[in-house]
């Protein structure tokens, strides 16, 4: 075949397929001309998950005859200024997705401009145009978008269920609606509306929150903590929620770039690395940030359906994303998700029937149906900040040593009882934010009590995150000290975890960890971490050896520190099933509240949970 050009129709067909892959992809491409029209009110219609009806009407600038007819035109668009593909500001730019729509669907445009009293609507079915007609509608535009892929319908066999197809187009609202809080958005299946918030007012940190709070929860709000941070030209503002607040994939984070969506690996990744030294690799954190750059800094013009962006400057951008959210992490101090508690009232709230109270059931018959339902609680500890990192007494009035479980020996000399302590002018434990300790639970939990309430503390949890901390600090500042041991440490192991361990000794070295291949199959431990104190060095060695067989080869340990910092935390912690003395439990309680990051482990889980005395006295119908 001779080279030939393709037709019109043609041209728009192969244009929709690029940009037009689902219904959701049509509900994207017309809400983001409204938005960019300047509506305050979208609502958006999908009958059979689109596949009948797409309907998408807004209250913003509107069109005239004129630029109505133009509208449907291939590259037809008022978003561009001088042809300049550097400084887009809009959401749309490239004049394609109307004519790609119309061109595989039967499509009405109605359109009426403000302040003008006449309104007009364009047809087209498959491609073909109608004239000009007059129509009665409110001011701005509505599209409504009949059997998309009629005039495709190979496409159609590869859409999902309509569901499938519909919760597609709610995450494009939601995306969308969390970018601009000042437009009311609705999602509606015809007969019910599944999606609907109003326009936020008010500053516009202030109404990102409440919008963010409407899609994702009010919990995210309780749970999150504000970003906002500016450097070359560039600001990062939005919410990132507490590592203990965490879900078990990344479908909950949200990246905006100058308004728009997006799902960038760049930004997915600086997510990842802020978030490194707080979560398990499993988890993810439930965040939504907002980066505002100058327009000529980032190409949008990248992918058809403008889903991805491409930065001028990557690592400033990445920089800027860890860093913001590290400083956030780090302000929150032991801070733990509140959602934590309101579980663990969940796990305790009485489920009482007549069967299960048989011995009762003379003496309080019909009493017990009280308690089978439990209102919501306030949320958990409030983030008391600065009162968290205040300044302590020294460590060692508090108790407290420089290495291992050292740090838990009491002072010396007998026990004194509290009252003569307060009676001595010692301060009362119960004014510190985590409380006075007042016994132990299956010598694995902490019970202490504050001021208004009490908190539950896993000793091995919250101790692992002490040692982890110190290590990075003694690496950072004068690395870690080492201890020799009394009798050197052989470790049989598998030939290939003893090559590994052994081709990393001098980094080992470095962590406080001294080895050597000790002919086949085994490595022997002259020196460990003194941070450790007596651990089980066996179990971490072949821990590491397992953590190293996962780690890419090319990346020192250094660069992969929070892996294995965290695995040796783990065996240097205050074991579950260990008796603790009154002065060890608030000895502990003290370095936590000094100790940024402790409420959460090393692995994302929390390392307290505080209930109020309101709580307590609700669950036993006190109040």
């Amino acid at each position: 075949m001779k080279i030939r050009r393709l037709s019109e129709s043609t041209i728009n067909r192969i244009a929709a397929g690029e940009v037009i892959e689902r219904p959701a992809s049509a509900v994207k491409e017309l809400v983001e001309n409204a938005i960019d029209a300047g509506a305050r009110n979208i609502d958006v219609v999908m009958v059979r998950g689109g596949r009948d009806l797409i309907s998408v009407s807004d209250d913003g600038c509107g069109m005239d005859r004129e630029e109505l007819a133009l509208a449907v035109e291939r590259h037809a668009t008022s978003k561009l200024r001088e042809d300049d593909l550097t400084h887009i500001t809009t959401m749309g730019f490239r004049g394609e997705a109307l004519p790609s729509i119309a061109s595989v669907a039967r499509f009405a445009m109605s359109s009426r401009p403000q302040g003008s009293d006449e309104g007009w609507k364009i047809e087209i079915e498959g491609g073909k145009k109608t004239t000009l007609q007059p129509a009665a509608l409110n001011p701005g535009t509505r599209v409504e978008v009949r059997d998309l892929f009629f005039a495709t319908p190979a496409r159609l066999k590869f859409l999902k269920t309509e569901r499938t197809e519909y919760s597609y187009a709610l995450d494009v609202m939601k995306r969308l609606a969390m970018a601009h809080p000042d437009v009311a958005f609705s999602l509606s299946d015809g007969e019910r509306k599944s999606f609907q918030v109003s326009a936020a007012q008010g500053e516009l940190l202030d109404s990102r929150l409440r919008r963010l709070s409407a899609i994702l929860g009010h919990e995210f709000a309780d749970n999150s903590l504000s970003i906002e941070v500016e450097r070359d030209e560039l600001r990062l503002t939005g919410f990132a929620g507490l590592p203990t607040f965490n879900r078990g994939n990344a479908q909950h984070q949200f990246l905006f770039v100058n308004g728009r969506p997006v799902k960038d690996k760049l930004l997915t990744g600086a997510v990842r690395g802020a978030y490194m030294d707080y979560l398990a690799r499993d988890r993810h954190p439930v965040l939504a940030l907002f980066l505002e750059v100058p327009p000529e800094v980032v190409d949008v013009n990248v992918h058809p359906a403008k889903a991805e962006v491409r930065f001028q400057d990557s690592g400033l951008v990445r920089g800027l994303i860890v860093g913001s959210l590290r400083r956030a992490l780090a302000d929150a101090g032991h801070r733990s998700s509140s959602t934590v508690a309101d579980q663990a009232l969940g796990a305790m709230r009485p489920e009482l029937s007549e069967s299960s109270l048989p011995q009762y059931k003379g003496q309080y018959q019909g009493n017990y149906s009280r308690y089978r339902t439990v209102p919501s609680y306030p949320s958990g500890f409030a983030d008391r900040g600065t009162e968290f990192q205040r300044p302590l007494t020294s460590g060692r009035q508090l108790g407290l040593g420089e290495q291992g479980e050292e740090a838990f020996a009491p002072p010396m000399g007998r026990h004194e009882p509290e009252q003569a302590q307060e009676a001595a002018g010692r301060p009362d434990l119960t004014t510190y934010p985590l409380g006075a300790a007042r016994g132990q639970l299956h010598e694995t939990y902490i019970i202490a009590q504050t001021e208004n309430g009490i908190v539950l503390v896993d000793q091995h949890a919250a101790h692992e995150r002490l040692v982890y901390e110190r290590m990075k600090n003694n690496m950072a500042e004068t690395g870690i000290p080492r201890q020799t041991l009394l009798l050197p440490e052989v470790v049989e192991l598998d030939q290939g975890a003893a090559e590994r361990l052994a081709a990393r000794s001098e980094e080992l070295a470095e962590l406080g960890l001294v080895l050597e291949a000790f002919g086949e199959g085994a490595v022997v431990v002259r020196e460990a971490p003194a941070l450790l104190g007596d651990t089980n060095i066996k179990g971490l060695v072949r821990d590491l050896a397992d953590e190293l067989a996962e780690l890419d080869e090319t990346l020192s340990l250094k660069e992969r520190l929070e892996e294995v910092c965290s695995t040796m935390a783990c065996h240097g912690s205050v074991r579950a099933g260990r008796r603790l003395t009154t002065d060890e439990m608030n000895a502990l309680l003290r370095e936590m509240e000094a100790t940024p990051h402790s409420g959460q482990c090393n692995h994302g889980r929390p390392t307290y949970v505080e209930l109020k005395l309101s709580d307590v006295e609700k669950l036993f119908g006190r109040r």
